[in-house]
């Protein structure tokens, strides 16, 4: 009697696990802050998010302020200043995924030197699990 009394147990506890839906931790964040790198007109974001779970891949959007400084270190009052954005979807693999985002300044008239491009507040958002990093600085 003892036998069947362990094994109705056992039985149920095992029905109960099977029955009982999966739950993956998702606790999406960024691992460390994503770096930010100015080419001429153009920055490159690129970072690691994880604790994404079984989520097949995030979609990463980076927006940001352009504008054109004179040698001065001064932004002119002309229209030289502009807001861009891009994005892009990465897959995630065992519940992280690494990104890179690249965003183009393109002034009419062009910045040309001794005017550089120089970008800042650069927000990096997984739109997808709805966090947002501000990378802080000019780039």
């Amino acid at each position: 009697m003892r036998r069947v009394l362990f094994l109705i147990p056992m039985a149920l506890i095992g029905l109960i696990a099977l029955l009982a839906p999966s739950a993956a931790a998702v606790s999406a964040h960024f691992v460390g802050t994503p770096t930010a790198t100015r080419s001429g007109n153009t920055l490159t974001v690129s970072g690691k998010e994880a604790g994404l779970g079984n989520q097949q891949s995030v979609n990463i959007r980076v927006t940001a302020d352009a504008q054109c400084i004179n040698p001065g270190g001064h932004g002119p009052k002309a229209p030289n200043k502009m807001a861009v954005a891009g994005g892009g979807q990465f897959p995630v693999q065992n519940g992280k995924a690494d990104f890179t985002v690249t965003v183009t300044a393109t002034f009419q008239p062009s910045c040309s030197p001794p005017m550089t491009v120089q970008f800042s507040n650069v927000v990096v958002t997984d739109t997808g699990n709805g966090i947002s990093v501000s990378l802080r600085g000019t780039f």
